[in-house]
């Protein structure tokens, strides 16, 4: 019995994890809605931001894809609509055709900046708890 007890007790705790990301999600894209934005696309817009600290520089595709969590699938048509929506730009690797950079627009670092308040306060909201 000890074990369906303990096994209960996980997943409890795991359903109880997914719900607070669930609620955490669904606010986040609240948020960011009338922004033109979701969830998704901020985390790429978030981290680009940080790890591309000066206008210009560049960061592979492959780097994002165990960052986001997301198909590289699902991650590529993302990356395809930001860029769409003027808010980054894509670019082969010279030294290696297979790889693709991704660097933010101007424009995409001026709306990360001004929703970025709007995401963090979705999460203190959210976790607080």
């Amino acid at each position: 019995m000890a074990v369906k007890t303990a096994d209960a007790g996980l997943e409890e705790r795991w359903r109880d994890i997914l719900s607070v990301h669930a609620r955490t999600m669904c606010e986040i894209d609240r948020v960011l809605h009338p922004h033109g934005l979701g969830a998704s696309d901020f985390e790429v817009l978030d981290i680009l931001a940080s790890a591309t600290p000066k206008e210009g520089e560049q960061c592979r595709v492959q780097n994002l894809v165990g960052r986001v969590h997301l198909s590289q699938s699902a991650l590529s048509r993302l990356i395809g609509r930001l860029e769409k929506d003027g808010l980054l730009e894509r670019s082969v690797c010279v030294e290696d055709r297979r790889g693709v950079y991704v660097t933010l627009t101007r424009k995409g670092r001026d709306l990360h900046a001004e929703v970025l308040p709007l995401q963090r306060g979705a999460l203190a909201r959210m976790l607080s708890a």
